[in-house]
């Protein structure tokens, strides 16, 4: 340990490293944000584009499309050129998207502007922000600012619906965009004036052009497969897959085309997997080093934090969604009952953080795991028609603080490991382990959702006593629409009634079930956390090696040799 009088410059903390930490931390909430922010703007957006919700679906999931399959590549970017350089221009980009998709005058443009254009900045700025945090704090420092990246990343969760929704409803949803044309460039001034110029004492390695090809098709198709199983189907075909309006696999081949889609991805995953191996082997710089593997911190934190990301991400695709077709509550209110969540996080976070002083930072992540299970199921038993805000307030408190523990110091553990040159690309793995973790959530608990709230529906309707030929044509419309059916207007108002208590009822118990698939994964999630190692991390989990006291103890005479 080197003593505060013995500290040379280079071992010196940088003083701007804590305006540093706020420039990345923002930057991360900007892209977190552009995740969520659009979800409640979908009419306001079909309405003056005079378009339809599959045309305007691509713009909603193509951001994660491209975000999630150039994370990897983005990370590697940092690590061969620069973090802050990479940061600087990834934060160009999105804000030169942002401003297109603000001014946008068609789905095109805004498609552009939103899903391909900031997609690919945020995949250069979100695995820099990481980067830049691990290379500049140290100790216990560290553990503070890696607790302040996974809150902002939580809360961005949480707020996302409520700024869409106070924004459509009081502006425009083009001010979700117009926020970021403001926020990019006071990052990059930031940047250029505070975070310290990178220093790249490496030779410059090359760019793994066919890994990087090989990633980028293996996650895209992936991350595509896994957000349109609403629309496609796991085998039975639900539409037409069309490219440029021709209908290139057709409903009547009698199968989805998404099993051939997993099946490619995982072909190109393979091949990126056995290419990598042999350029590591040949010491050839791979895009992604295998061999980092063996760190368990960063091999099982990673499974960790997909399958947690499951979880997570399946309380926040649920809860709205009962809240708005149950409790037909306003995307404004949604937003506000939502937030408490999210300041439950931030503060959880910071108190997660503290707690790697007293106890070892993986022990920490696993208390948090523990909390948000525990917080899943007191939110799933506490879902019931009528439901208030108060009643959602102690799971939002446990849960809260279960992912403000898990969520920030899991980071911490991933890249404890990993020299600060291939801080990028880890960051990136990271990144990408929970947008594929996230995606995989919303779409198995998704349709598990779907297909209890169908079920529940059903035989809440069959156990009524309304007419057959009512309960006939209501489950048709369940099963056609599901949470979204609603009675006809000239229906009379006793059978309306007993529909919408039906519908509540289902909608309800298939709420509770789908949290406790979420809260399911999470408790998988805690299973793997148990093969993380007790991590050292820098600082933080050290044994202190300062001499306080010598003790000089006179030389003692030898014993005379026995006779």
């Amino acid at each position: 340990m080197i003593s505060p009088e013995e500290q040379t410059p280079e071992h010196q903390p940088d003083p701007r490293r804590w305006v540093t930490l706020a420039i990345v931390v923002i930057a991360a909430l900007i892209v977190v944000l552009d995740n969520t922010v659009l979800t409640v703007a979908i009419p306001s957006i079909l309405a003056d584009f005079h378009t339809t919700l599959p045309s305007l679906q691509w713009v909603l999931t193509g951001y994660s499309l491209v975000f999630a399959t150039l994370l990897i590549i983005g990370g590697r970017l940092g690590d061969v050129y620069g973090h802050r350089r990479m940061f600087i221009v990834g934060a160009a980009l999105f804000g030169g998207g942002s401003l297109l998709a603000a001014l946008s005058w068609s789905v095109p443009s805004l498609l552009v502007g939103e899903s391909l254009i900031e997609g690919i900045g945020a995949s250069l700025m979100l695995p820099a922000t990481l980067a830049i945090i691990s290379t500049n704090f140290q100790g216990r420092e560290r553990a503070s600012a890696f607790a302040a990246w996974g809150a902002v990343i939580g809360l961005g969760g949480a707020l996302g619906p409520l700024l869409g929704g106070f924004l459509t409803t009081n502006y425009s949803w083009r001010w979700a965009f117009g926020i970021n044309v403001i926020v990019a460039p006071l990052a990059i001034v930031g940047a250029l004036v505070f975070i310290a110029r990178d220093s790249l004492t490496r030779k410059r390695l090359a760019i793994d052009v066919p890994g990087a090809l090989l990633v980028a098709a293996g996650m895209f198709l992936l991350v595509f497969g896994l957000n349109e199983v609403a629309r496609y189907g796991w085998w039975k075909p639900l539409d037409n897959f069309a490219v440029g309006g021709v209908d290139v696999w057709p409903q009547s081949i009698g199968v989805s085309v998404l099993p051939f889609v997993f099946v490619a991805s995982a072909a190109f995953l393979f091949g990126f997997y056995r290419y990598e191996r042999a350029r590591e082997r040949r010491n050839g710089d791979p895009l992604f080093e295998f061999g980092q593997l063996r760190h368990k911190g960063f091999r099982y934190g990673l499974l960790t934090a997909g399958i947690l990301s499951m979880g997570q991400l399946g309380l926040f695709f649920v809860i709205p969604v009962f809240l708005q077709e149950a409790e037909h509550l306003s995307a404004l209110d949604n937003g506000l009952w939502m937030l408490p969540v999210g300041i439950f996080l931030l503060i959880g976070a910071q108190v997660g953080g503290r707690m790697t002083r007293r106890i070892n930072t993986t022990y920490v992540v696993r208390i948090g795991i523990v909390l948000e299970v525990i917080g899943l199921v007191i939110i799933a038993f506490s879902v019931h028609p009528g439901l208030t805000l108060a009643d959602l307030l102690p799971g939002w408190l446990t849960f809260g603080f279960g992912i403000g523990f898990a969520n920030s110091q899991l980071t911490n553990v991933v890249l404890s490991d990993i020299d600060p040159e291939k801080s990028g690309v880890a960051s990136g793995a990271n990144s990408t382990a929970r947008q594929v973790g996230s995606a995989l959530g919303v779409a198995v608990i998704g349709a598990a959702f779907a297909s209890l709230t169908a079920r529940n529906t059903t035989d809440a309707l069959h156990a009524s006593s309304l007419p057959a030929s009512v309960k006939q044509t209501a489950i048709s419309g369940v099963h056609a629409s599901g949470a979204a059916f609603r009675p006809g207007a000239k229906v009379p108002a006793d059978i309306a009634t007993t529909l919408s208590h039906a519908l509540s009822t289902g909608i309800t118990d298939g709420t509770r079930g789908a949290l406790l698939i979420a809260a399911g994964f999470v408790s998988i999630g805690m299973i793997m956390s148990m093969l993380i190692p007790r991590v050292y991390v820098p600082g933080v989990d050290e044994v202190d090696l300062t001499i306080d006291r010598v003790e000089i103890v006179p030389d003692q005479p030898a014993p005379a040799p026995a006779h």
